[in-house]
């Protein structure tokens, strides 16, 4: 794969923390692209059997949909990447995808090994000309041989586009003043990790990448890390840990988008939930709300169908947040994100569908004030 000059891969690298640190030399405005999730795959790649058996049939759906947009978008998608990274100013530095790679549920070690390989062999084809780094999601690890898969084959390919080992699905690299720490959000030590590194680091800005939301943004209000009730804890310390840090956060898990700015007792952080599964290349935004007014247990309806059992739990956890919103943006808008980082400035444009529609651009320092 061409590697532009820029990129991390130039500069001094060392290890600490079983993760990655890039120190850089290079000050000048740089640019990252971050996808949600993609869910890449193939109907070959699965025991149908097994998934009618453990999952039923909505998981078969989700594979035979997965299965066709693999085939026609997401090749799309990643020549619109590729194009984006030939032409766009400042120079991107790499990809960002942010979890959900892969759809999993292979129903056997051997078809989860391929399933992980194909994927892998479908980003170096597309020659991207940059890094492409991954955060571990759900269904990246859901089957039987799944994490094994994993280990096996995508984290040499992070190794692979680092120039270094990778032996954990959390790590982190720096570019400039800028910390970027990918959150392994299924492993129980990935909060120890990164208050670890955070408390190492300084930098101007702080990104962490990890799959599921820290703050639920929409109908799907229990589906955010650390919900469970025996999990309060935890779910303190890590907002807490984001606020003193000012960090921006980047998710997905929900396949919608969202912007909001959380308040907690050592500050505020921004988080930005991204869905990169584009059912067609035309789409456009729907369901778009902008306001902290739109905030509350009034969300669930934006799902109405949506697990009806849960309703009053999904109300009382959205508002339990609602005091603590500071900013509130929520739409369903399949596509991908480029970031430009210029000192103490993070812009974000947002883009729609394919066709290099930039629907929403945003200044996120700018939210953190």
């Amino acid at each position: 794969m061409r590697v532009r000059g820029i990129w991390l891969l130039t500069l001094w690298v060392l290890s600490i923390f079983g993760s990655l640190i890039a120190v850089g030399r290079d000050d000048q405005p740089f640019a990252f692209i971050a996808l949600g999730d993609i869910h890449f795959d193939r109907l070959e790649h699965h025991d149908l059997d097994y998934v009618r058996q453990k999952h039923g049939e909505g998981d078969i759906r989700q594979i035979l949909n997965y299965s066709r947009l693999t085939e026609t978008v997401l090749p799309k998608t990643f020549a619109e990447l590729r194009e984006q990274v030939k032409t766009f100013q400042p120079p991107v530095a790499f990809v960002a995808q942010l979890g959900d790679f892969v759809e999993g549920l292979c129903g056997n070690p051997q078809l989860a090994q391929r399933h992980c390989e194909e994927a892998v062999a479908f980003v170096k084809g597309a020659q991207l000309g940059v890094p492409f780094l991954i955060t571990k999601g759900n269904h990246d690890i859901t089957g039987p041989g799944a994490l094994d898969a994993y280990n096996a084959v995508i984290l040499p390919f992070l190794s692979e586009q680092l120039g270094q080992p990778i032996k954990s699905a959390s790590f982190f690299i720096r570019r400039s003043d800028a910390l970027f720490a990918f959150f392994d959000a299924y492993d129980d030590e990935s909060l120890n990790w990164l208050e670890k590194v955070l408390s190492s680091q300084q930098a101007k800005q702080v990104f962490v990448l990890l799959h599921p939301p820290v703050v639920p943004i929409g109908a799907r209000s229990l589906w955010h890390l650390y919900a469970r009730p025996q999990q309060q804890k935890q779910r303190r310390r890590l907002l807490n840990l984001l606020g003193r840090h000012r960090a921006i956060v980047l998710t997905a898990h929900l396949h919608k988008f969202g912007i909001v700015v959380r308040r907690t007792d050592e500050g505020s952080f921004v988080q930005v939930t991204l869905n990169s599964v584009i059912p067609s290349p035309e789409i456009e935004p729907r369901q778009v709300l902008k306001g902290v007014e739109h905030y509350g247990g009034e969300l669930v309806k934006l799902e109405p169908s949506f697990e009806p059992q849960t309703e009053p739990q999904r109300r009382a956890s959205l508002e339990a947040e609602r005091p603590f919103i500071g900013y509130y943006e929520y739409a369903d808008a399949p596509g991908y994100a480029i970031f430009v980082v210029d000192g103490s400035t993070v812009r974000a444009h947002f883009y729609v569908g394919l066709g290099k529609r930039c629907w929403r651009t945003l200044d996120l320092a700018v939210l953190l004030q």
